[in-house]
């Protein structure tokens, strides 16, 4: 059927509740494509600059956002990281060069939830669309899938009900619109706690490269978030006394601490109501999948609904979302395992595992994001 699908099509109201990265990705994408979506969200603004969860946009998300303008902005404002390795005391049991992968697009970049945000914001603006702010879904129970009913509440007490033709919800993990349509959100969590912190730095640091130091048990991770800021995300309650830091600290920006879990909805939509992003599967933050799995959603989505196949959506993403969680409980599993046996069998054997090309190359390729199908609607080779 094509982008032009008609004018009728493009007619058609959308809701999508939730202006995070996914959210505001999906309307970027509708608008692209001739639709004008009302997209709300129930916090004050984006994200706050210092307090940006998700850092790494990979190669697929940088593809996926080029059609729109989004990704040669992304470029501009992020920290290429060319370099990954994780290491265990002196020893380094891995070590890739992310610029192996070939493609127009290099695989990872580091920039702030808060950052993206607003280059999306940016964008979607050309288009005349902004988000609606503390505005808030207000629903018990959705009855009609084909024409959901959904109340929408202000910060003044006022409320709206509307019947859009499509309810998009990326309103995160306690998604309203997911627990409205009485999806369960089955899954586990890990016993152990994270915690974080971010540190400006007073004197020059390299930003280019990732880090995990592992402490057999418990690991620190070390990712740059802008050219001065450096964040390290820990299993360790006291990590912050065994960062080696790489300049003098101007001062701690943020610190946070919370639990992994491992969750997903199947399906991901019921009738015209579709859920997307952290709204429809989380997962840990190893390979810094969770935004930009998201943002595949969305841009899917947006290009079915485009096509008049938007009932295809959950069959198309279900795959990809299972794939992603299987990767990220192993690899997460693997750096914070404490069993001192299978400590030393890793490693011992992943740096030989690494050896190989094929497998230096299919951990590359996860870590860009081309392990998931390709979106059709891009011609150019990856």
């Amino acid at each position: 059927m094509g982008e032009g699908f008609g004018e009728r099509e493009k007619s058609r109201s959308i809701l999508i509740a939730g202006a995070g990265p996914v959210g505001l990705a999906a309307a970027l994408e509708l608008a692209r494509r001739g639709y004008r979506p009302r997209i709300i969200d129930d916090g004050a603004g984006p994200t706050a600059m210092e307090e940006s969860r998700a850092l790494g946009v990979n190669a697929r998300t940088l593809t996926l956002l080029s059609p729109a303008g989004v990704a040669e902005r992304i470029l501009a404002a992020a920290q290429p990281i060319e370099r990954f390795r994780i290491r265990s005391d002196k020893k380094i049991l891995v070590q890739l060069d992310t610029r192996e992968v070939k493609g127009r697009f290099g695989a990872i970049c580091g920039l702030s939830q808060g950052a993206t945000e607003r280059l999306l914001m940016e964008a979607l603006s050309a288009h005349d669309i902004s988000p609606e702010w503390q505005t808030a879904v207000v629903a018990e129970a959705i009855s009609n899938f084909q024409k959901p009913e959904i109340t929408l509440r202000r910060i003044d007490g006022t409320s709206e009900t509307v019947r859009p033709d499509i309810l998009i919800g990326a309103d995160g993990a306690h998604s309203a619109v997911r627990k409205a349509l009485g999806a369960g959100f089955p899954g586990k969590a890990l016993e152990a706690f994270f915690y974080l912190a971010d540190f400006r730095y007073a004197g020059p640091i390299d930003t280019h490269y990732a880090e995990i130091s592992l402490f057999d048990p418990g690991m620190v991770g070390r990712l740059p978030v802008t050219a001065d800021v450096i964040r390290y995300i820990s299993t360790l309650e006291d990590f912050e006394s065994r960062i080696v830091h790489p300049a003098a600290i101007a001062r701690k920006i943020w610190a946070s601490q919370f639990r992994i879990n491992f969750r997903h909805v199947e399906p991901m939509a019921k009738g015209n109501v579709f859920l997307v992003g952290d709204a429809a599967h989380i997962h840990s933050p190893a390979g810094a999948r969770g935004m930009n799995l998201g943002i595949e959603d969305a841009c899917w989505l947006a290009w079915l609904i485009a096509e008049g196949r938007e009932q295809e959506y959950s069959a198309l993403r279900i795959p990809a979302v299972k794939l992603v969680l299987k990767q990220t409980y192993g690899l997460t599993r693997l750096v914070t395992m404490r069993n001192p046996l299978a400590i030393a069998v890793r490693n011992l054997f992943a740096p030989l595992f690494l050896r190989f090309g094929s497998a230096r190359r299919t951990l590359l390729r996860s870590v860009a994001g081309y392990d998931t199908p390709r979106p059709p609607w891009i011609d150019w080779a990856e």
